[in-house]
């Protein structure tokens, strides 16, 4: 008989936890849809999955792994101490555990969560970039003169457009200056901004760790914003339903590119996953503006994988199910070599 995969899903959680802890109150609420897919998935192929939330102790991963010693851990933890920026942090413990995991590895995360070192990475390599600036806590706020007018201001190292809304759109000094105090009081961080880039807002999901393999392309598109004021995938944009559909803002697969266009877009975002070392699977954002020059806006290793979030969708519509996308992304975790 068949030996099943013995599989730990790690979570990440918004207060302490035990080690047995029961979240199955948190597994029927929205904000936990991915880890519930996840495991219902992991059920569906047969594997032997177990779960573990973590909050501010990596030492419970250790009390998890010795009694259950898992062939490979489903890496679903995307914060720590409720701080987004220590993902690649959870990842580099588990490099070190010696036993297999998902997704993307430190050095991509890494490279990837600090959206200035990303940027200049790929301009180097020639890959359009907006103009942009890094912004430090504690440093005079002050506007480079070549750093031109409209400027979106965002936190450097958050996700899911955290940090960004209306107001991040700046076209003054005054603006650009009262929005940079603003995200380094409210979210703590440093911050990235940059030229605002006019065009259509695409998502590209990848899945790969050598050869890799492109998803049908997403777009949001913005039905009812009067054709002068800015297009901008906010917090809000992305997350209230309620603002969503007053502003006719919808996620769905992008229709009349041309072939052309895709297939640059296509090989683009192959370039960037390997300029970044991203390996398992990821969502890189464009912008592909009127005269179909690819920007690119930021890389997302590890997105979102509940199963109507736009990464889960490209994949079905490659004709890759749900079930059969998470036993994929298994595939890759227990084959990548980390070093």
């Amino acid at each position: 008989m068949k030996k099943k995969l013995k599989v730990l899903a790690l979570f990440d959680a918004i207060r302490p936890t035990t080690l047995d802890q029961d979240l199955s109150k948190e597994l029927k609420t929205e904000d936990w849809k991915t880890e519930a897919n996840v495991l219902e998935a992991l059920q569906s192929l047969g594997c032997a999955a177990e779960h573990l939330a973590i909050f501010d102790d990596t030492g419970l991963i250790r009390e998890k792994m010795r009694p259950f010693q898992p062939d490979l851990i489903f890496n679903l933890a995307d914060q720590f101490k409720n701080n987004r920026a220590f993902d690649q942090n959870i990842v580099s413990f588990l490099e070190l555990q010696d036993v297999p995991f998902t997704g993307c590895g430190s050095t991509g995360l890494t490279l990837c969560k600090h959206k200035g070192i990303s940027k200049k990475i790929l301009s180097y390599h020639r890959i359009r970039v907006p103009d942009f600036t890094v912004i430090p806590r504690g440093k005079r706020i002050a506007r480079p003169r070549r750093l031109a007018f409209p400027i979106l201001v965002k936190p450097l190292k958050e996700e899911a457009s955290l940090g960004i809304a209306q107001a991040s759109f700046v076209e003054s000094d005054d603006q650009f200056r009262e929005r940079v105090a603003f995200v380094h009081e409210k979210y703590d961080q440093d911050v990235i901004a940059e030229e605002y880039i006019e065009g259509r807002e695409l998502y590209v999901s990848i899945l790969g760790n050598h050869r890799l393999q492109v998803f049908p392309i997403r777009e949001m598109v913005f039905q009812e914003v009067p054709p002068d004021e800015p297009k901008i995938a906010t917090y809000k944009a992305k997350w209230d339903e309620e603002y969503r559909k007053r502003w006719g803002l919808r996620n769905k697969f992008a229709q009349q590119l041309d072939e052309a266009v895709r297939r640059q877009v296509e090989q683009t975002c192959k370039k960037i996953y390997r300029l970044l070392a991203i390996d398992g699977y990821a969502r890189l954002d464009l912008r592909l503006t009127p005269a179909n020059e690819i920007v690119f806006i930021e890389a997302n290793p590890n997105p979102i994988l509940a199963q109507d979030e736009d990464f889960a969708q490209s994949a079905l519509k490659a004709e890759l199910a749900y079930p059969q996308l998470i036993q994929r992304i298994m595939q890759l975790g227990m084959t990548a070599v980390r070093d």
